[in-house]
């Protein structure tokens, strides 16, 4: 897949005729999915490239009030390219949502960046919007001379998969349903630092992660993973929030990898959070705080036992 950055529509290709899959794609979760789905049917059918256009950055970057969580991704960006390259996009264009690109209206979003790709077939989902005038999928079908496919809402257990739906998921721990939603596991990556080492004077040795994207995290709480180092996963349990038991206030993220004696400061890993096991908890001493781990890694070899059997 080829990937470029475009400040402006003069640098778009237009060089192959194009089905063009639009819309934000944070995550590209199963909802997503679909409209790539019939992206390739199109392709394949008619020979076309499959083209993206799509943000850096949210949109609403230039609309809302700023929060901190607007510049965090379900997914750090080499994951998004790579999930758009497994959907078989073959050129992903990307650009800034500014405020002179939500000034453009929707004719000249036409003209200028659906038919500046050569799209002759354009699939958006049922909920896209684009142009300066807020215009759907009727007035592109109607404006523009190509085919237009509009995606149905795609729904689990009864409710729109959703990018939000996802990141509160995740914000309340529940990482195995926000799995579920996304098609994949979520994951995060950091750079392996020193900490206390407390952790390996209680037989629990663990890493130390400075996170280095801007991907959520999950609530805090401990949690059944699998940790990824130098291309090889091993079975883990990984603890987000803050040390409570030994008067600890900043949030720390720390992976303890079964079947693993290695020193990796400085490498980056990345952990793929399964499921959640318990809250985080303020025990009243060492050895409390070692039995509930060895609960922790029981409760982590069944859940592993049990997957494998489903």
């Amino acid at each position: 897949m080829e990937i470029y950055n475009v400040t402006h529509y003069s640098q778009l290709d237009g060089a192959d005729e194009t089905v063009l899959v639009l819309g934000y794609f944070d995550g590209l979760h199963r909802g997503h999915k679909a409209l790539f789905d019939k992206a390739r049917e199109i392709a394949q059918k008619e020979q076309f490239k499959i083209v993206v256009l799509t943000f850096h950055e949210s949109p609403q970057l230039a609309f809302a009030k700023f929060h901190p969580d607007l510049l965090n991704h379900l997914t750090y960006p080499e994951k998004r390219y790579e999930k758009f390259a497994e959907y078989g996009v073959d050129r992903l264009y990307l650009t800034d949502f500014t405020t002179a690109f939500s000034h453009i209206s929707s004719d000249d979003f036409i003209k200028q960046f659906i038919k500046g790709l050569n799209a002759k077939a354009v699939v958006v989902g049922f909920d896209y919007k684009f142009g300066h005038n807020r215009t759907n999928s009727d007035y592109l079908a109607r404006n523009f001379d190509g085919a237009v496919y509009t995606i149905p809402q795609v729904s689990e257990d009864g409710s729109k998969i959703s990018s939000t739906r996802i990141r509160k998921l995740i914000a309340d721990g529940q990482v195995a349903q926000a799995n579920k939603l996304l098609g994949y596991p979520f994951s995060t990556r950091g750079i392996v630092v020193h900490g206390d080492a407390r952790g390996r004077t209680i037989g629990f040795p663990t890493a130390n992660l400075a996170p280095i994207d801007r991907t959520f995290l999950p609530a805090d709480g401990v949690y059944v993973t699998k940790v990824r180092v130098a291309g090889k996963l091993y079975d883990a349990m990984t603890s987000v929030g803050k040390n409570v038991t030994f008067g600890g206030t900043e949030l720390r993220l720390e992976a303890h990898l079964f079947d693993f004696s290695e020193d990796i400061y400085g490498e980056t890993i990345e952990i793929i959070w399964l499921d959640k096991i318990r809250e985080m908890i303020k025990f009243s001493g060492i050895d409390e705080l070692v039995l509930q781990l060895e609960k922790d890694r029981e409760f982590t070899l069944n859940w592993k036992k049990n997957s494998q059997k489903s």
